[in-house]
């Protein structure tokens, strides 16, 4: 969310690339070749927290507002 202060290209491409599980599986990947099981752990609280994210409706963020997502508009906008 940080990234919307540099504006909502930066901000949703910033949000979106954490928000995917690309990157948690990536860091499963990551722990389990290097024999780092202090890492294991964060894999799969980070993809339940995109789930959640989904289920509530908060989905990968459009280039124009935080508002608009891929799964439609949140908030005051939507209704």
């Amino acid at each position: 969310m940080v990234g919307y202060l540099r504006g909502p290209r930066i901000g949703s491409a910033l949000y979106n690339a954490v928000h995917t599980t690309v990157v948690p599986l990536g860091l499963l990947d990551v722990g389990l070749a290097f024999e780092a099981p202090s890492l294991l752990p964060y894999a799969p609280i980070w993809v339940t927290h995109i789930g959640i994210d989904r289920a509530l409706g908060f989905g990968l963020k459009l280039f124009s507002g935080f508002q608009d997502t891929h799964l439609g508009s949140m908030g005051a906008r939507a209704a």
